[in-house]
């Protein structure tokens, strides 16, 4: 018997680069144990160019992604998430919907890439910063014995990983 795979849902308030980054990293990182899902609180309503560019560069799949309001994820239509993760300190900050199911939840705080000014290469580099600071955060959290763990020691780790570079 196969375990089932568990959804994670990442949220920032414009969901066009941070969290569109770790939904793409964690499908493609997280080997059938996670399905990631991201969303926002006031979406752009696009996904940044450069986080489709860092995705493709880091040879990441970019097909389907696109920015979308959290509401999508509210309801009984919606997959019930039993992870979320604030990747902005914004969307850490607001009053988020009630997600069925008490999911687990931790603030995963990343600058924002897309808010960089200077020089294409400046901006490049920040989304290359950001893919990687995800990355290594994701990789964490799908080295853990997720389903073994105790749902307090669980909450530890996934703050712990919020500290991490």
């Amino acid at each position: 018997m196969t375990e089932r795979a568990f959804n994670v849902l990442f949220l920032c308030t414009g969901n066009s680069a941070r969290s569109i980054l770790a939904e793409a990293i964690l499908n493609a990182d997280g080997h059938g144990r996670f399905r990631a899902f991201s969303a926002g609180s006031q979406p752009r309503g696009q996904v940044h160019p450069l986080a489709i560019e860092t995705l493709e560069r880091a040879c990441l799949p970019t097909a389907g992604l696109r920015s979308k309001s959290w509401d999508e994820f509210e309801g009984e239509a919606a997959p019930p998430m039993d992870f979320i993760f604030t990747v902005c300190d914004n969307a850490a900050g607001e009053t988020c919907p009630y997600w069925p199911g008490h999911p687990m939840t931790a603030h995963w705080g990343i600058p924002d890439p897309a808010a960089v000014e200077g020089s294409d290469e400046a901006k490049r580099a920040a989304f290359a910063t950001a893919l990687r600071q995800l990355r290594t955060r994701i990789g964490l959290f799908t080295a853990l014995p997720v389903a073994s763990l105790e749902r307090d020691a669980l909450q530890q780790e996934l703050a712990a990983i919020g500290r991490a570079g």
